[in-house]
């Protein structure tokens, strides 16, 4: 069946991601290709000093993005949306949105990004000896109740980004188990939270009187595969304003963006892994057995279907060095030439390729937010170089390359130098590697290890969660979901491989032994602007 036909049949599948500058949607075909595509670009807001988005800003972001889509289909083939066969809905992970008993959200939502709850999050690790990062949902409420936040007494729902809108689209309290584990710990055995830790977390809390315990306020707990509810007619509106859209449509659980990230390059298997480099960096490697004890510095999630990951969560990737090629396109566009940012990107990564491999001596701290991995609170980008460095255009923008992967190597070296863990495959994906071979030979020396990338990498998260979606209602044969993608998805694709030289993984090693040295300039500089 031709695309034109799987539209007009009903039989296309939909996937939305909120990622952090941009919402995209990806709309695949019964074979799990992509057919046509829209987006909306937005940004976070500072609100009392924490980064948010407004709920205005969510839903006309989906409402663009989705009318983006129709646009493209009309285009492309000049037909309507009106059924799909499923949809589903993923954000980034974590963060804090909290509503009473009508359905209003008590506080401004509170993202991934935020690094305010470091005494919520100690305490909480040290009770349920698990690391529990800062941007855990579990760590902004309990944060919330040591800060004596008024509206925590009044908590009737607690979910992520992608939970709630998926509530909104279905009426269903639910959420996919990867996302589910960056609220609270989950128990491998049961495939849900862990009872031990819910216990201990509501005896802890017990003299404060609340009318809620945890497990009344999280969502649900499901797996890839099962039933997330269906789009009702108050959703259908939501999403398409033009009134095209037909409720009844089946809808997957809501995933995290490291699920869909794990999906879209097959990686949800025992010894693979992937990193995800765009706004935001992590890496997501799947065990064969746990860890030898608890890092401060990795956080333990699942896959889609449940099974333990290491992740090392980075909040700083792309930012810095996206605003230095900016500076670039200004200063081509001062000069009379018309530019475009592809060719941009392009000859400045390449020839970034040409300098010393370890970027002879300069140093880029792209930390436009704190960086819990390196131990700060809050960011401040930083050049930084000796007055005999090698100053050149190429090591200065190899210096913000492996800027963008430094912290990623700090975690995973405790991974692979520690805890001797073994990976067959290492798939990247996301902004950093839309110029080919550029980032990924970047991130080889950085992890030395051989990475693939796949010609479906640009597509990225949204268009894993399509394929999560088409897990739901093309899985006739009741396949895992390891196998569904090995056999309906990628058939044996693993991408186009770069192993890392001796040179730049020698190099790498000698940039971020000058990197980890230099930070208290970097601690130094968020102190200064403190006073």
């Amino acid at each position: 069946m031709d695309a034109k036909s799987t539209i007009e049949a009903g039989k296309a599948i939909l996937g939305i991601e909120f990622g952090s500058t941009r919402i995209k949607a990806v709309l695949i075909d019964e074979d799990n290709r992509p057919i046509a595509q829209g987006c909306h670009e937005w940004e976070n807001q500072l609100v009392d000093g924490l980064w948010s988005y407004s709920v205005e800003a969510v839903w006309f972001g989906l409402q663009d993005c989705y009318r983006d889509l129709r646009a493209n289909v009309k285009e492309l083939y000049g037909v309507e949306i009106e059924r799909l066969a499923s949809i589903g809905v993923s954000a980034m992970m974590h963060g804090y949105m909290a509503f009473d008993k009508n359905g209003k959200i008590l506080t401004p939502f509170r993202t991934w990004r935020n690094t305010n709850t470091g005494r919520a999050a100690a305490e909480l690790s040290e009770l349920f000896v698990f690391n529990i990062p800062l941007r855990w949902s579990i760590s902004h409420l309990y944060q919330a109740i040591l800060d004596n936040e008024e509206h925590v007494k009044e908590i009737d729902f607690l979910t992520t980004l992608a939970g709630y809108i998926h509530w909104q689209i279905t009426g269903e309290r639910v959420l996919g188990i990867g996302d589910a584990s960056g609220m609270l710990p989950i128990d491998p055995s049961t495939k849900d939270y862990s009872m031990e830790m819910v216990d201990k977390f509501d005896r802890l809390i017990s003299d404060k009187g609340y009318k809620w315990t945890l497990t009344d306020i999280l969502p649900k707990v499901l797996v890839a595969g099962e039933s997330g509810g269906f789009l009702t007619p108050a959703g259908a509106k939501s999403i398409d304003i033009s009134g095209h859209l037909q409720p009844g449509i089946p809808v997957c659980p809501p995933e995290g963006d490291a699920g869909t990230g794990m999906t879209a390059t097959n990686a949800v298997k025992k010894c693979t892994g992937n990193v995800s480099a765009g706004t935001s960096s992590f890496s997501m490697i799947v065990l064969e057995k746990d860890l030898s004890k608890p890092y401060e510095v990795i956080d333990i999630v699942t896959t889609p279907d449940g099974s333990p990951v290491a992740m090392v969560h980075c909040n700083n990737c792309t930012s810095d060095l996206n605003a230095w090629v900016n500076i670039f396109r200004e200063y081509s566009e001062l000069m009379g030439y018309k530019v475009d940012m592809n060719e941009i990107y392009g000859r400045l990564y390449n020839n970034a390729l040409t300098g010393d491999a370890d970027c002879g001596g300069l140093m880029s701290y792209n930390y436009f937010s704190g960086e819990p991995v390196t131990g700060l609170t809050e960011g401040r980008p930083l050049l930084v170089r000796s007055v005999d460095d090698k100053f050149s255009l190429a090591n200065f923008m190899r210096a913000n390359l492996y800027a963008s992967v430094s912290v990623l190597k700090i975690g995973n070296d405790i991974l692979f130098n520690d805890e001797k863990i073994k990976v067959d495959r290492i798939t990247g994906h996301g902004g950093l590697f839309k110029t080919p071979g550029v980032g990924q030979r970047v991130l080889a020396a950085a992890l030395n290890s051989p990475i693939s990338v796949m010609e479906t990498a640009g597509e990225g998260g949204a268009w894993g969660m399509a394929l999560l979606a088409s897990y739901l209602v093309n899985n006739k044969e009741g396949s895992d979901l390891s196998e569904f993608l090995d056999k309906k998805v990628f058939a044996g694709d693993i991408g186009f491989e770069i192993i890392p030289t001796a040179e730049d993984v020698e190099g790498f090693n000698r940039y971020i032994k000058n990197y980890v040295d230099c930070l208290p300039i970097e601690q130094a500089a968020v102190e200064y602007k403190k006073q």
